[in-house]
């Protein structure tokens, strides 16, 4: 069921929002053994929530917007009195003393969270297979990853378990995995949702968003999620978000993602085209010539970023810590070096590294030169174009194992998304039919603030394209 669906039934009588739980929580254990998505489960926390819902609808009481959904949260956000471990040993027994805003207001629209889900260890990865806890699959294939870093909310969703989920995206994190997992992901408008209780990567690119079956979920999700909050200060105020749908005018593809993509994957992205442009959007390519940039200057920033936010990790004040014989230096190496997983100590020897004299300005100062150039080519683009679409992903999910031997091989799959992080501009994945049984993921842009123009053209595509996947099996 999409969210809107099982509201309806809610309202006509149908099914009971702890019945609707029970349905959720049956199914993490009828397919988790095979998708591996849950972490912690919350199955007490829920059914009394479930309970308190139908309770509000019986006396007659003011209904939140999500009354008795039941959901799912990557495990990088905070909840009160919930183990939270950003799926890495070093958080393996820490118990989170607070609420995170975006969880704060799902719960207060009446969503009911059943379960903490997998990812890769701090958001470091594209395929959950950096998990300290194993690697989620990708329900329409467990031979093949879920996409990272938000996997197993991906992969929950997409099995049935919960009728939405929230993720992180730093450069592509919830937007891959959707597309590999054929459900709708969003990136908004960095700063629109608050990060407010919600572990850290890289603070100048992280973002909040949404998993869901539709554009029209996604949307009403977001528009909960949305608004300045006290304690983020980069949040802003909340725009408009959920639109009536509106057809595109003037839409860009842009001309370095289809160019890079190989032939039979290209064949269906333009069938895709083809049946906008029938449809009424005026379709014509456009460049964005610093695109080629926007992934090497992605992995300087990020790790130099993660390398400062994970200074935190000492052993001493919270996490994992082990006992060491020498001075206080040893200590910290000591925990950090058992504790972390070995992407984590990649990158943050990369960022490091960035940040260390003399390299400073060569690279972390250069990235950030390129970073303005990529954000120029997205003022320009949309000085001409209401969206911009292109391809989520180069490729379909790969197989497990395929990519996790090179890293610059899984840095790779971000190649497409993380251009939109460097820019700040909201982006939505929506599936679309791949070369086999897996989806791709067809991917819409708006400027700055323009989550109302992208929800739009999002349900606009979705009416359009009429997708029809595989039903999952497991």
């Amino acid at each position: 069921m999409t969210i809107v669906e099982a509201l309806a039934r809610l309202e006509r009588g149908e099914i009971t929002a702890v019945e609707l739980t029970q349905q959720a929580l049956a199914r993490i254990d009828e397919v988790d053994d095979k998708v591996a998505a849950v972490l912690t489960r919350l199955d007490d926390r829920a059914l009394a929530a479930a309970a308190a819902s139908d309770e509000k609808r019986k006396n007659g009481e003011a209904l939140g917007r999500l009354e008795g959904i039941p959901f799912t949260a990557k495990d990088m956000f905070l909840v009160d009195g919930v183990r939270t471990t950003a799926a890495s040993k070093m958080l393996d027994n820490f118990i989170a003393p607070f609420t995170a805003t975006a969880i704060k207001k799902l719960e207060a629209e009446g969503a009911i969270l059943i379960a903490t889900v997998n990812q890769d260890e701090y958001a470091h990865g594209g395929s959950t297979e950096y998990s300290a806890y194993g690697p989620s699959k990708n329900p329409r294939d467990i031979g093949r990853v879920p996409g990272g870093s938000s996997g197993g909310s991906a992969a929950a969703l997409a099995a049935g378990i919960g009728l939405f989920s929230v993720g992180t995206d730093t450069g592509g994190s919830i937007r891959q995995p959707a597309a590999y997992c054929g459900v709708v992901g969003v990136k908004p408008t960095y700063g629109l949702i608050s990060r407010f209780g919600v572990v850290a990567m890289a603070s100048s690119l992280d973002v909040i968003g949404p998993f869901a079956h539709t554009a029209e979920d996604a949307a009403l999700l977001t528009d909960i999620m949305a608004g300045q909050d006290e304690m983020d200060a980069t949040t802003i105020k909340s725009e408009k978000v959920v639109s009536d749908v509106v057809s595109p005018k003037r839409v860009g593809v842009v001309r370095e993602y289809i160019q890079t993509l190989d032939a039979d994957v290209r064949v269906r992205y333009d069938e895709v085209f083809a049946q906008l442009t029938k449809a009424g959007w005026e379709l014509e390519e456009v460049s964005l010539p610093n695109l080629e940039f926007a992934l090497p200057c992605y992995y300087v920033l990020t790790p130099s970023e993660i390398s400062s936010n994970l200074e935190r990790y000492d052993g001493i004040r919270y996490g994992s810590s082990t006992e060491s014989a020498g001075d206080l230096e040893a200590m910290y190496s000591a925990t950090r070096g058992k504790f972390f997983g070995p992407e984590v100590k990649r990158r943050i020897l990369t960022g490091t590294y960035a940040l260390s004299a003399g390299y400073y300005d060569a690279y972390y100062k250069k990235a950030m030169q390129l970073r303005t150039l990529v954000c120029q080519d997205f003022e320009r683009a949309f000085s001409e174009f209401d969206i911009l679409i292109g391809p989520t992903t180069p490729t379909e999910a790969f197989k497990f194992g395929e990519h996790s031997a090179d890293p610059t091989e899984m840095y790779l799959a971000d190649i497409m998304t993380v251009a939109a992080n460097l820019a700040g501009i909201p982006a939505i994945s929506l599936p679309i039919v791949g070369v086999s049984d897996m989806p791709l993921g067809l991917q819409i842009m708006a400027p700055q603030k323009g989550e109302a123009a992208m929800f739009g053209a999002a349900r606009d595509a979705e009416n359009i394209l009429q997708v029809q996947l595989a039903e999952v099996k497991l």
